[in-house]
């Protein structure tokens, strides 16, 4: 970890207001559509109608002859011209013990097609409408093949096979704990609990769907793509060295603004690829937009985890043994996270805020013939505490106990901090009871018999749902590089690897700046998204502010003091004379000064300049507790969350503001999981949901006021800023919270479990089952 100097200042605590909002709320952002045409020809891809299907011809002859067509592709063709595929990380092992295997990720499929939705050629033509025009003369043989979608199905023998190499679709297994031990525990308990949990399938939302375009440099020779990513550095590596294979410095990426990323822009994507594939054949730019069906189909999909858990209690309440065999389905493909999803990310926060000590879990990620899972807000930690989270409750009920005692029963205490969960992880801070208590006060915990008194009256029925959440933050990259510059212009210019989608980092890192340089925060720009200009990490994990400010925070460190060596030269005295202030560096007790700038005019180029590297000594762990009420109606079975309450430990906030809309937004996306959002296949693999017609997403009025509380009582030991993640935060506390609402809700009709989403036909049914069985 940098250890920083005392005095230095980080802004923490300012609510600036977003810098970003001026230019995105006025038609002045930078989004890839907004770039002019320059006649650039258009790509549209042919899809795949079968999840899986042996292609026996392409006849692309019609297609060809067709106006404004400039190429078509093929898979033959790619793999003609010695094209690689999207590598994943093969790190795992079967349960047999051999080497995890998947199907190579082309950007056209080749020989087979193993999801609806697919691609299978592409089109080049003067315009989007012709492209698509000729893609629909394409005329492609299949022999069409059974398949499967569900993953439970796809483990049983007999079934439909994904990838030859994998006859039992599995592609890796993980176990933590100790098995023996558990059941031994399960045999002595006093009480235990088990429930049959699904987090089902989501397609991430971002507002601005996903497009590229790509082109020749004329001046360089170099290839430009101008694509949507979380990570401009390893699309950069992925496209250069696996898929095009040429030197990495032959390819710029250059990501402008991105309309919401959510885990789900991290990777390079096959139409990438196949746009930047199309510019080097043709040396023209190319252009791809896809329209929302294109990201229900051939984008990635989140969670999909189905698990058995179980808690062995003794008469008090306190686990003796937690006990989870999930499936994670990783769909047709293995996205770069696919398998450390479920394998690790989820095991990682598993117990989460609880002293759990004794487990046996075992996971393992499974092949169907349906579009690939990857990262979505959270990434297995979601799916995880949704598991510890529904057991408690469900423990609470069996018991007899308050849902507050028991989970008081089972915290890890402050004494224990730091502290080693059951998959090996350390949690460095957390005051887990306080947060409970004070979150407790701010809903009024104590109100709500009456309100649910006055629901009564209303016929509706009423719950409440608490949930204690952690997660786990850092992307297992734990370093970030910046560079730093002051110009004879009068400005301070940041170049960062970190990535900008909607998290507000123009404003933090301008803010943290400003404070510790003394510069007017109008003087000073934050240039991420070039390649050329900063090759970081990237933005995931919640770790663009506690990895990627640690390294703002050196940068403007370094930059100090590497004024001071030169303004000691130029003002011919010692480097401990020179102080420096408000951009002005002074000789102590004279009047002899220069300024920031004045400096940065004798340098080569006229800026002076830094390269720093931040480092933090391991992930953050921002935790907190949610607090919900829920009411439904009976004669429709519509569900409403009416109160939300949440105490969140982010550690330091450097702008409070911008982290309690973070918080905001991700507990909308938890009301949309646990109420609303569900992706559905046909048992063909067709997607039932493949429009909003179809699958639904919360609205402004399903959601209700969020009341969010920062607490700063346990800041982070990892890191010199004391700053947690927090962009994750509400979509891992939001679907167990208003899940267990719900259940308490329904609990006096003796209904015990449902599975999310939790639908108004889902809830009608199980109100009218419960009154049929009386």
């Amino acid at each position: 970890m940098n250890i920083l100097p005392g005095n230095l200042r980080f802004g923490a605590g300012q609510p600036v207001k977003r810098l970003e909002d001026q230019r995105l709320l006025t038609g002045k952002g930078q989004f890839i559509d907004d770039k002019p045409e320059d006649g650039a020809l258009w790509l549209h891809v042919l899809r795949s109608p079968h999840a899986h299907a042996k292609i026996v011809s392409i006849d692309a002859s019609a297609a060809a002859g067709m106006p404004g067509v400039a190429a078509i592709y093929t898979g033959a063709d790619l793999v003609k011209d010695d094209v690689g595929t999207i590598p994943t990380l093969n790190i795992f092992k079967r349960p047999d013990g051999k080497p995890m295997t998947v199907p190579p990720r082309r950007l056209l499929a080749h020989e087979v097609v193993r999801h609806a939705g697919e691609a299978v050629a592409a089109v080049v033509a003067s315009s989007r409408v012709e492209a698509q025009s000729a893609a629909e003369a394409i005329v492609v043989e299949y022999d069409v093949q059974p398949a499967v979608v569900d993953p439970i199905e796809a483990v049983k023998p007999g079934a439909p096979v994904v990838w030859p190499e994998a006859p039992d679709n599995i592609v890796g297994a993980m176990s933590y704990g100790d098995a023996a031990k558990v059941d031994e525990a399960f045999a002595k308990a006093a009480h235990t609990v088990e429930l049959d949990l699904v987090s089902q399938r989501l397609v991430p939302s971002a507002m601005e769907p996903r497009s590229t375009i790509a082109e020749i440099d004329k001046k360089s020779g170099r290839l430009l793509l101008h694509v949507q990513s979380q990570t401009p550095a390893s699309t950069r590596d992925v496209l250069a060295e696996a898929v095009l294979k040429r030197p990495k410095d032959s390819v710029r990426v250059l990501v402008g603004d991105i309309g919401g990323g959510f885990g789900q822009k991290t990777n390079l994507y096959p139409e990438d690829g196949i746009v930047a594939y199309a510019a080097t054949k043709l040396n023209k730019k190319i252009r791809w937009r896809g329209d929302r069906t294109d990201e229900f189909v051939g984008g990635t999909h989140g969670r999909d985890l189905t698990s058995t858990a179980s808690f062995a209690l003794d008469e008090k309440g306190k686990v003796l043994a937690y006990r989870v065999k999930s499936i994670g389905c990783t769909g047709a493909y293995s996205s770069g996270a696919a398998n450390i999803i479920p394998l690790v990310l989820g095991p990682f926060v598993q117990t989460g805020v609880y002293d759990l000590p004794l487990v046996h879990f075992e996971v393992k990620s499974v092949m169907t013939h349906t579009a690939p899972v990857g990262a979505y807000r959270g990434a297995g930690r979601p799916e995880a505490v949704f598991i510890v989270e529904r057991l408690f409750d469900a423990a609470a009920r069996k018991i007899g106990m308050d849902p507050r005692a028991i989970r008081k029963a089972n915290y890890i205490k402050p004494a224990q901090l730091p502290y080693t969960n059951a998959a090996g992880q350390v949690y460095d801070s957390g005051a887990f009871a306080h947060m409970l208590d004070r979150a407790v006060k701010l809903a009024d915990w104590d109100g709500f018999a009456a309100r649910k008194k006055a629901a009564k009256k209303k016929g509706l029925l009423y719950g409440r749902g608490l949930t204690s959440y952690i997660e786990w933050t850092g992307g297992r990259a734990h370093t970030e590089k910046v560079s730093l510059h002051a110009t004879s212009q009068g400005r301070v210019v940041l170049h960062s690897g970190t990535m900008a989608m909607g998290q507000g980092l123009q404003t933090t890192y301008t803010q943290m700046i400003s404070d510790t340089l003394g510069i007017p925060m109008d003087k000073i720009d934050v240039v991420q998204g070039d390649t050329d200009l900063a090759m970081g990490f990237g933005s995931v994990g919640s770790r663009s502010l506690f990895v990627g400010g640690t390294a703002v925070a050196v940068s403007s460190n370094d930059l100090i003091q590497k004024a001071r060596e030169k303004a000691a030269n130029v003002l011919e005295t010692s480097v401990e004379d020179i102080e420096y202030q408000g951009g002005m560096l002074t000789v102590v007790g004279t009047d002899r000064r220069i300024s920031l700038f004045d400096l940065a005019e004798k340098e080569n180029g006229a800026r002076l300049s830094v390269d720093s590297e931040g480092e933090v000594d391991g992930p953050s762990w921002p935790n907190g507790t949610h607090i919900c009420e829920v009411e439904i109606d009976p004669e429709t079975g519509v569900s409403k969350v009416v109160r939300y309450t949440t105490v969140d430990d982010v550690g330091v906030a450097v702008n409070p503001m911008l982290v309690t809309g973070q918080i905001h937004g991700g507990v909308a996306q938890g009301i949309g999981q646990a109420l609303y959002e569900g992706v559905s296949y046909d048992a063909d693999g067709q997607l039932l949901t493949a429009s909003y017609q179809d699958y639904c997403i919360p609205r402004a009025d399903d959601v209700p006021p969020i009341e969010v509380t920062l607490d700063d009582s346990a800041p982070c030991r990892t890191n010199p800023l004391g700053a947690k993640g927090c962009g994750e935060s509400g979509a891992i506390g939001g679907p167990p919270c208003v899940t267990n609402g719900v259940m308490d809700a329904l609990a006096e009709l003796g209904i015990t479990q449902l599975n999310t989403p939790l639908t108004p036909q889902k809830i009608w049914q199980a109100i009218r089952d419960a009154k049929a069985a009386g």
